[in-house]
């Protein structure tokens, strides 16, 4: 199992910089813009999110903690309820039924 890649992950890497987007696209989002479902922009945001969530938890595993993607797809969608509204970055508005 993967993390659930919805567009509050994605949201929370980006605000800790650990996913940076294109000026474009950044301003797209920041506008309000939706990202269409499906669109190359918003497969690969999920897509990264999910490598990157991958990358922490080998990480934390090579660090002796053992750790499942679903409690780090816990904890992130947490710190995206934490944050959201209180940093600069706004999470991709995309209508689809997944999210």
């Amino acid at each position: 199992m993967t993390i659930f890649a919805d567009n509050i992950v994605p949201f929370v890497l980006r605000a800790d910089g650990v996913l940076r987007y294109d000026s474009e696209l950044d301003w797209r989002i920041q506008e309000g813009e939706l990202i269409a479902s499906d669109s190359p922009e918003e497969v690969e945001m999920r897509a990264c999110a999910v490598h990157a969530a991958e990358l922490v938890r080998a990480a934390m595993m090579r660090a002796g903690r053992v750790i499942t993607a679903r409690e780090i797809d816990q904890a992130l969608w947490t710190r995206g309820q934490e944050i959201r509204g209180k940093v600069a970055t706004k999470p991709h508005l995309t209508r689809c039924t997944f999210y």
